[in-house]
């Protein structure tokens, strides 16, 4: 059973700095996810199109940010999350070494407002920090808007494809 990291807020992977700022310098802060956090990335989850509730969020941050080649970002604004990302650094035998976006959204209401840019340039930074030097991201054919938001942040797409998914017994 993975442990718990750090203290009992359950830190992210983040490196243990200080929250940073929005590229505007005034903007929200963006720091690593807390286990405490679950209720508030669970509705977020849902905009995304993948309803959760806060103790499935919470069961999967446990494990996520149990793992050093995973991290949670979220973006915090007056105290009140309005967004979150997830990160997986990996390695493939036919590709090499890459960090994906498994995962990000922005509450509906802030969409529009940097906040997306600013979880991405994070998580480009987290990557850079562990000496990778390729981010991916795979985008669900009908979500147009995504595709011209990482079209914007200089994303190019390499491939179509397929996802399958067997459930387990």
């Amino acid at each position: 059973m993975p442990q718990k990291r750090g203290n009992s807020k359950g830190r992210s992977h983040s490196g243990g700095k200080a929250p940073s700022r929005a590229p505007s310098g005034e903007g929200p802060a963006i720091r690593g996810a807390r286990i405490s956090d679950a209720a508030d990335l669970a509705p977020l989850s849902g905009q995304l199109g993948y309803p959760a509730t806060a103790h499935e969020v919470r069961a999967r941050l446990e494990r996520l940010l149990a793992d050093p080649a995973q991290a949670v970002f979220v973006v915090e604004i007056e105290g009140m999350l309005a967004g979150w990302i997830h990160v997986m650094d990996s390695v493939t035998v036919e590709s090499g070494p890459a960090v994906e976006i498994r995962g990000l959204v922005v509450d509906e209401a802030r969409r529009g407002s940097g906040l997306g840019r600013a979880l991405v340039e994070r998580s480009e930074a987290w990557a850079r920090e562990r000496g990778v030097s390729a981010m991916t991201v795979r985008s669900n054919v009908v979500r147009a808007g995504a595709h011209a938001f990482y079209e914007r942040l200089g994303y190019a797409v390499v491939k179509t494809q397929h996802a399958f998914r067997k459930r387990l017994a």
